[in-house]
């Protein structure tokens, strides 16, 4: 499947590691300079913020999808190229999940490993095959995907792990494997 547009789930706060807004920057300049689409969650603010303002740096295409609710929470990224505002966050995930070819989660709060995890279980439960790369920066995912390892060496996966899931410690290495 030819990827087009990628979902980024990732936080409206930028943690408290340089490296993360860093990652994002380095995201934010490689889906515009592979003429990708952005398909986010609409904030101007925190790693959110940092990758939709380097993508409209370098001329990039953005869908941003915010609820209502978080108009101002996360505060509207005005300059992006089409903004979508949807009732609440289930609207916000499946638009996101219908808009986007692949998905890539860095690191964030609640809210993305919410997505995260949605975006799993509709992959395990065959609703989509779409890929899922997440940017483990500075091993910010190590303890979660220690934990998924132990759901599967449990018995509670349906297939591996890596059939779902694309580990990636830079935002270099996850378009090498993209393409």
């Amino acid at each position: 499947m030819k990827i087009e547009s990628v979902a980024v789930f990732c936080g409206s706060k930028t943690g408290s590691n340089p490296i993360y807004a860093q990652h994002a920057a380095e995201l934010g300049k490689l889906i515009a300079l592979l003429d990708l689409k952005l398909v986010y969650g609409g904030g101007n603010k925190g790693l959110m913020g940092i990758i939709a303002d380097e993508i409209l740096k370098h001329e990039g295409q953005i869908i941003g999808v915010i609820p209502k609710l978080l108009i101002e929470w996360e505060a509207k990224h005005e300059r992006v190229t089409e903004m979508a505002i949807v009732p609440d966050m289930h609207a916000r995930k499946k638009m996101m999940f219908d808009l986007s070819d692949a998905a890539i989660i860095l690191p964030g709060g609640f809210g993305t490993l919410d997505e995260l995890f949605e975006m799993l279980t509709w992959n395990q439960l065959k609703i989509h095959d779409k890929k899922i790369y997440i940017l483990n920066s500075a091993g910010f995912y190590n303890h979660l995907i220690h934990h998924l390892r132990l759901l599967e060496k449990e018995g509670f996966l349906y297939g591996k792990l890596e059939e779902r899931i694309v580990l990636c410690n830079g935002p270099i290495e996850i378009f090498n494997k993209i393409s």
